[in-house]
C-alpha cells in the first residue's frame, strides 16, 4: 500500500475541564497544525480526550496535564511550542 495512502495515528491531548493551560495548549497544537498543513506536511487529526473519562487515565496523569500522545509516545505538561513542534516532528516527520 502507497504510504501517502495510510492514515496517520491520531494526536491525542488529554486535559481536565476548567485547565487554562490545556487552553492554551490546545490553540497551540491547532496553530502548528495548520502551519504543518500549510506547508504540505503530514498532519494528523486532533482529538481531544477528558481525563475524567477514564479514571485509569485520570490516575496515571492527572499531575501531567495538559499530555499529547501519539500511539504510545506521551509529551506531558505540553504547554510550550517548542517542544509541541519537535514531538510532531519526530511522530510524523
Amino acid at each position: 500500500m502507497d504510504a501517502a495512502a495510510t492514515p496517520l495515528p491520531d494526536l491525542v491531548l488529554w486535559r481536565v475541564d476548567g485547565c487554562h493551560l490545556c487552553e492554551e495548549t490546545t490553540a497551540i497544537v491547532e496553530q502548528l497544525l495548520e502551519q504543518r498543513a500549510a506547508a504540505g506536511r503530514a498532519t494528523p487529526r486532533l482529538v481531544v480526550r477528558r481525563i475524567a473519562e477514564d479514571p485509569a487515565v485520570e490516575r496515571a496523569l492527572f499531575e501531567q496535564v495538559p499530555v499529547l500522545e501519539i500511539e504510545w509516545r506521551r509529551l506531558p505538561l505540553a504547554v510550550r511550542p517548542g517542544p509541541i513542534r519537535a514531538f510532531l516532528d519526530a511522530a510524523y516527520g
